[in-house]
């Protein structure tokens, strides 16, 4: 697939996407690298962008360069987001919140503090991103699990050897002290991402180097 086909690939993703307003983001591509750009009147929308292009089957990379103008009436003093988060997390059964601080500049959340799991960290970000008048998202929290599991690599080859969506023979899974590293090469953004959760899943997990390369 040609960089032009894969950015017209890319765009008509967009517009088909109804939670994004397309019309005023372009789609630049460069070795199967894809740049997005332009104005989006929520963080929601952009990250919902970003999604939507690593969708698509070819891309290797995104580059998010868009910026969040936030529409007339979704402005919001940062003391209103703050409160809007802290509450926002109290309420979600997947964020201990009580492990987390939450720092607002110009509507810029920062989110820190330690968690026990990925999926918590995943879930903190996500919980936010939504609100009305983010302009964007820093998460800085930690995954420091209690508890460290000897067999970390085992778990995670008969995690992906169960996936219906990975092809887990094209993987290399290496660990140690909580680190782990995939490698190996995948055909779509998709299977990478889905390689990576599986890793993030196994207990006893604190940094996953996601070294896969994918080739459509």
């Amino acid at each position: 697939m040609t960089d032009r086909q894969l950015q017209e690939h890319v765009q008509n993703a967009l517009d088909w996407e109804p939670s994004i307003d397309a019309a005023d983001i372009g789609v630049s591509v460069d070795n199967g690298v894809v740049t997005l750009r332009g104005d989006v009147k929520t963080y929601a929308e952009k990250a919902a962008a970003e999604h939507v292009a690593l969708a698509v089957y070819g891309v290797k990379a995104v580059a998010n360069d868009i910026n969040v103008r936030l529409g007339t009436g979704l402005e919001r003093s940062d003391t209103d987001i703050a409160q809007a988060v802290v509450s926002a997390l109290r309420w979600s059964s997947m964020v201990p919140d009580e492990k987390i601080a939450v720092v607002v500049t110009n509507g810029w959340v920062t989110l820190s503090g330690q968690v026990d799991w990925e999926y918590q960290r995943s879930a903190s970000a996500r919980t936010v991103r939504d609100l009305t008048g983010v302009r964007g998202v820093t998460n800085a929290i930690a995954v420091v699990p209690h508890a460290s599991a000897p067999d970390v690599r085992q778990k995670i080859e008969a995690a992906l050897k169960r996936s219906a969506e990975v092809d887990a023979r094209r993987i290399n899974v290496t660990a140690a002290d909580g680190k782990v590293v995939l490698s190996g090469n995948v055909h779509s953004w998709f299977e990478r991402d889905q390689a990576r959760r599986a890793a993030w899943s196994a207990p006893g997990v604190t940094q996953v180097d996601d070294r896969i390369a994918i080739v459509p």
